[in-house]
């Protein structure tokens, strides 16, 4: 058989699982909360491994190897923003978060809880962060869209469209009958593959290429700035560096209003688990980026010194080393690994759109629960936003990580500081929460279609720091005693340090 027939096979195995998967979660949903939170029952190994996968995408195969491939040790400061900003999030949001939810009328979602954390009668704010939802996450899918159909052009020789359908097919049925519970548990499989392919391929390559003494001079040889983190801090004004660093990890700051990730905390057993999810999410990541780091460099040393061995594309190094080290068998798996980031996000992000569309503006009247009806709408609304994304995918010229970027900027602008304070300060009200989210939205739009202001500094920072300063200025001036809101407070950190709600009626008249 051809090296890509052995690939396809190592493909084909990984599309089974994954509908299989589907099929499981499919048997186990009854209800909406079932479907869009899956009962709040997930371990916290389950959570934290579906969090990382959901979270990373392609980006930590292909975008991060390829950054440092091509310019260094330099572009590793991302990887580094964010890791701290997944372990404040998992430290600082996922415990209060997990209780708040509850205690808070038993929010489902990211909007619903802004508006039943804050007590908006209005309706306002919670369609707003639906709003938001559905814009940002609709043309985030069809990013992971276009990186599936490009995947299968460039790996196989497929059409683009050919790709493209077959991966959306597939992340579409198995996300869209096993909800929540379905994409989760395909991506804890999918976090385990890329886990897996990470800390292989470094591995390998090291016993192939040599000793990483060797391996080290031979990076350098051809890159004398190869492994320096701190390149270019003597070259200028260490301000203007600073700058420089503080903008790539200012990454990390985008973490606390990601929705895809901090609805996992929503669904942990309980907020006490977050502990244990904290220790296994974090773990799973500083590996995954070390080996997406460590495959980079041995790369610059294993490519760069052989004229007859050239790397065209600095962000397939991952998945040439691969092809090159090990049987088409298992670098079919490899290349199943890069699949995997790709769907893993894709599913998280449509059923957080379903969600949006089904629980936050659908049933935002209050109509009476219906739960076959319910999961059948929210069925509907996975394959309305996958279609809507698949037509704007049709264009194989689409940018990718630009778009992720920004996507990626507008949800930690925008929700980001709303969910910590929200979390951490009783006097956040439902006016000031709506300005300051507005603000960051605003100013993450504006700031990043400015050339000469993006260049210099990412747009969620302004965004971030913006919705802050404009939250608390505005809920000062609109505060008023609200006792409802100050009893859920503390039920959220009652329950936080005791595990109940305690005898108090007031403390538990909407858990």
């Amino acid at each position: 058989m051809s090296d890509h027939t052995y690939q396809l096979i190592a493909i084909g195995i990984y599309f089974t699982g994954m509908l299989g998967i589907g099929y499981f979660a499919y048997r186990r949903t009854s209800d909406l909360d079932d479907y869009m939170l899956a009962g709040r029952g997930l371990p916290p190994g389950v959570a934290a491994l579906s969090a990382g996968a959901s979270d990373m995408s392609g980006w930590l195969l292909m975008g991060l190897p390829g950054a440092i491939y091509a310019s260094g040790l330099f572009e590793a400061w991302i990887a580094i923003g964010l890791t701290i900003g997944a372990w404040l999030n998992w430290k600082f949001v996922a415990p209060r978060l997990r209780a708040y939810t509850e205690v808070s009328e038993n929010a489902i979602t990211i909007p619903s809880y802004f508006e039943k954390r804050l007590k908006d009668r209005s309706h306002l704010l919670r369609i707003c962060a639906s709003l938001i939802v559905l814009v940002f996450f609709t043309f985030y899918v069809s990013s992971g869209m276009v990186a599936a159909g490009k995947f299968f052009q460039s790996s196989f020789g497929w059409t683009y469209l050919g790709g493209l359908l077959l991966v959306s097919a597939i992340t579409l049925v198995y996300t869209m009958f096993g909800g929540f519970l379905g994409a989760t548990l395909t991506d804890v499989a999918q976090g385990v593959l890329m886990f897996l392919a990470l800390l292989a391929v470094p591995i390998v390559a090291i016993f192939r290429v040599g000793d990483i003494g060797t391996i080290g001079s031979r990076i350098t040889d051809v890159n004398p700035e190869a492994l320096n983190l701190f390149k270019g801090i003597g070259d200028g004004n260490p301000l203007l560096w600073g700058l420089a660093v503080f903008s790539t990890a200012a990454w990390g700051l985008g973490y606390f209003g990601q929705p895809h990730i901090i609805i996992r905390f929503m669904a942990l057993r309980s907020a006490a688990d977050a502990k244990a999810g904290r220790r296994i999410g974090i773990s799973w990541m500083a590996l995954t980026c070390l080996g997406a780091i460590g495959t980079a460099l041995i790369g610059i040393g294993y490519f760069a010194d052989d004229p007859e061995k050239p790397l065209g594309d600095p962000e397939t190094v991952f998945l040439v080393l691969s092809q090159i080290f090990f049987h088409p068998l298992i670098a079919g798996l490899v290349l199943a690994a890069v699949l995997a980031a790709i769907m893993s996000t894709m599913s998280s992000q449509l059923v957080v759109c379903s969600s949006a569309l089904v629980e936050d503006l659908y049933n935002i009247v209050g109509r009476e629960p219906d739960p076959r009806r319910d999961v059948m709408l929210g069925r509907t609304g996975v394959l309305i936003i996958a279609v809507v994304a698949l037509l704007l995918a049709l264009n194989p010229n689409s940018s990718i990580l630009e778009l992720v970027a920004f996507a990626w900027a507008g949800f930690g602008g925008a929700f980001g500081p709303i969910v910590l304070l929200s979390l951490y300060w009783r006097k956040l009200t439902a006016t000031g929460a709506l300005a300051g989210m507005i603000t960051g939205a605003v100013v993450v739009f504006v700031w990043g279609n400015i050339a000469v202001l993006s260049d210099q500094m990412y747009e969620i920072v302004p965004g971030f720091v913006l919705n802050l300063v404009v939250a608390v200025v505005v809920s000062s001036m609109t505060a008023r005693p609200q006792p409802q809101v100050e009893a859920e407070f503390t039920a959220m950190e009652q329950l936080l340090s005791t595990g109940s709600f305690g005898t108090d009626e007031t403390t538990r008249t909407t858990a």
